[in-house]
């Protein structure tokens, strides 16, 4: 049985610890006292799928959920990352950027969350959620957004992409992801104008950023994922009341389009990307959500007559 004044005492000075720090990687990056991370581990591509000697037909950038702390895929991201370049390899994907660290530094490579990792492993996630919330904060939120759509730019053009090329660029996000995928648009519009392409599944956002520059969002989403549905309560930009909020003008724009995945679940054993949890037509959900994320993508190419030129 769980003793929730004992766990509400541990995890209290926690949180509170999480919320101060927080802060710090927006503001040590906005004021240049660090230089963000550019570089992979030795023998870590910064691009897997397409042949890198011949463009793709697009670059996918999956930005994982919150137990993303490392360059290399979580488990379950790593499955649907695999998937996706086996099922679509006109695509280069990239899987290492780090969305809940404004200096791309991932935990892995801190002294202090290692020892957490194996001692506290909880306080992993909380790190990355207050992230989440930091990235949401109306006061930070520019900057956090310039940080890692910085970030995200950097390693595309490491990856091959060359800005004003037209090659779509398509921000593929999990949950948490979809709060700096939404918040990379304008950025990576400024440097890259790439055409932009967003597919959120299962997305936690405050619905505030900017949807302007970008060609489209699809929700992939779910009647039971709970944890989505929490995202559209707590932050009033999601709510139709707020009709100002980036949000909402997107969908008055016709940019959004919300595809049904039911009956996936957020996490656990019938999530978006179970690759054993079974359908009636007995594909896997990992298979569906494939399938969905593959067909999306297919049907938003953009060949040389259609390229926008940058603005």
């Amino acid at each position: 049985m769980i003793d929730f004044p004992l766990l509400a005492l541990v995890l209290g000075p926690v949180l509170l610890a999480e919320a101060l720090l927080a802060r710090y990687e927006v503001l040590v990056y906005t004021a240049g006292w660090r230089r963000p991370t550019t570089e992979l581990p030795h023998g870590m591509p910064y691009a897997r799928g397409a042949d890198p000697d011949r463009p793709p037909e697009a670059y996918l950038v999956y930005l994982d959920g919150i137990g993303k702390r490392r360059f290399r895929d979580t488990r379950d991201g790593g499955q649907l990352v695999s998937a996706l370049i086996t099922a679509a390899p006109e695509l280069r994907v990239l899987g290492q950027v780090q969305p809940y660290s404004p200096l791309a530094d991932p935990l892995v490579n801190r002294p202090v969350w290692e020892w957490l990792r194996h001692h506290i492993a909880i306080v992993l996630f909380l790190h990355n959620v207050m992230q989440i919330f930091v990235a949401a904060d109306h006061r930070y939120r520019p900057l956090y957004n310039r940080a890692v759509g910085a970030q995200i730019a950097e390693q595309l053009r490491r990856a091959g992409y060359q800005p004003g090329s037209g090659i779509p660029v398509v921000l593929l996000s999990y949950s948490g992801g979809a709060q700096v995928a939404t918040g990379a648009v304008t950025e990576l519009h400024t440097r890259l104008h790439a055409p932009l392409l967003l597919v959120t599944i299962g997305g936690f956002h405050n619905g505030a950023n900017d949807l302007t520059h970008a060609r489209h969002l699809h929700q992939l989403t779910s009647a039971h994922d709970r944890i989505e549905r929490l995202s559209t309560w707590i932050f009033p930009q999601r709510w139709p009341l707020f009709r100002g909020s980036g949000w909402n003008r997107a969908i008055r724009a016709g940019k959004i389009t919300v595809h049904r995945l039911d009956p996936a679940t957020h996490v656990g054993q019938r999530s978006y990307i179970n690759p054993e949890a079974l359908l009636p037509d007995g594909r896997s959900h990992l298979d569906r959500t494939t399938d969905t994320v593959i067909a999306l993508i297919r049907a938003h190419r953009v060949t040389p007559e259609r390229q926008p030129r940058p603005s």
